[in-house]
């Protein structure tokens, strides 16, 4: 669909409610039913973006979905609502009363941050894409604070704004764009941009090697119900060089320390798993010592304890048994316990969850978690429970 026009007439936007909670197995035969009455392609764009508005409800909600309009690129790569907001409100927080929106695709950041009281010019240089974002800020309220324009984002002039947003496109024909200097625009002109503002926001893949993060930026690692969504280089906060991971809801900050790396320990009664925002941002050692603990292993992930501490920044189990890696032993233990809801983690393991599942065949009314991780360099296998240590 590159042309929202036609929805956004009093018959399209009609058409759009009536198929609003289609069944996509009932397509067909609502898009028979309605081509007797409406045209042939406006029907299909209207199914077409009911489809849309279904898969974007789990992004920004059903009510907003529902009236917002959608590209398949858009739904695909657009900010989470939550996300969005925690950052536009972290912008309101610094000061900030407009900002240039640079890359804006469907909207969503710019709604967040119109929500938040801000100003936005919100460019894109793709037609449908602006027309999309054009079309949410008048469906959600928002126009008098939205300006969208239709531009090539590098020859924007941002120096009337309190600061720039800029989230350059990581998808490409192939798919996922891993390289920053591959981003569109790249990450390097991203930087300068943001440089050259009073503040800044780059919003980039939570996969960036620390190496790239720009020795003027603040770096945070943004998670969302334990996923983690994005990585976010955040320049004039006068903190340049600092490190920290934010978990959603909430939001609650891990700030880092600069501390070393933990101690290895043996196993403990206690396994503590960290956020995977913790994990990205090099965290790891601040959790450990908010929990008294230690590594299992020096290149993995898992801290060990022998007490339960309350934490935001990490799932806590209990451990019951301690095995070298062998599949029949851990069948023959879960048979025993009659285990027959079985959760596999691992890290620092090549065996994969679905397949060890298959092996080893749970069954009965228990439930239980294994970890396959190395303890001291050894396969190792871990089973133990969740324990109550999330305040």
């Amino acid at each position: 669909m590159n042309d929202l026009a036609p929805l956004l007439t009093p018959e399209g936007r009609a058409l759009l409610d009536e198929v609003r909670d289609t069944d996509p197995a009932q397509e067909l035969a609502v898009a028979t039913r309605l081509r007797r009455e409406h045209p042939a392609e406006l029907v299909s764009a209207a199914l077409g973006q009911a489809r849309l508005r279904q898969r974007a409800a789990a992004k920004f909600g059903a009510e907003d979905a529902g009236r917002m309009f959608f590209t398949p690129n858009g739904v695909e790569q657009s900010t989470r609502a939550s996300v969005a907001a925690y950052r536009a409100n972290r912008m309101k927080e610094l000061g900030v009363a407009s900002v240039a929106d640079l890359c804006c695709g469907i909207g969503g950041d710019a709604i967040a941050l119109a929500r938040a009281g801000i100003r936005v010019l919100a460019v894109d240089r793709d037609p449908p894409t602006a027309a999309a974002a054009r079309a949410n800020a008048e469906a959600l309220g928002l126009a008098g604070l939205i300006e969208v324009r239709e531009a090539d984002v590098t020859e924007v002039d941002t120096a009337g704004y309190d600061a720039v947003f800029v989230d350059p496109a990581r998808r490409g024909g192939r798919g996922r764009i891993f390289d920053p200097e591959a981003y569109s625009p790249p990450l390097s002109w991203a930087v300068a941009t943001a440089l050259g503002a009073p503040r800044a926001a780059l919003k980039i893949a939570p996969g960036i090697p620390h190496e790239a993060v720009p020795a003027e930026a603040e770096a945070e690692w943004i998670s969302d119900g334990g996923d983690v969504k994005e990585a976010v280089l955040w320049f004039g906060t006068g903190t340049p060089g600092a490190v920290r991971a934010t978990l959603l809801p909430g939001p609650r900050t891990l700030l880092g320390r600069g501390l070393p790396d933990p101690r290895v320990r043996p196993v403990g009664r206690y396994l503590y798993e960290p956020d995977g925002a913790v994990i990205r941002a090099h965290l790891v050692a601040e959790v450990a010592e908010e929990v008294g603990g230690g590594l299992l292993d020096a290149t993995i992930a898992y801290v060990a304890a022998d007490e339960l501490r309350p934490t935001p920044y990490a799932s806590a189990y209990e451990i019951t048994d301690q095995l070298p890696f062998n599949v029949k032993k851990l069948k023959a233990l879960l048979r025993e316990r009659e285990v027959g809801t079985l959760t596999v983690k691992k890290r620092g393991s090549a065996v994969e969850p679905e397949e060890l599942r298959r092996k080893v065949k749970p069954q009965g009314p228990g439930a239980a978690t294994v970890f396959l991780t190395r303890v001291a360099g050894a396969p190792t296998m871990l089973i133990g429970a969740p324990a109550s240590a999330r305040p």
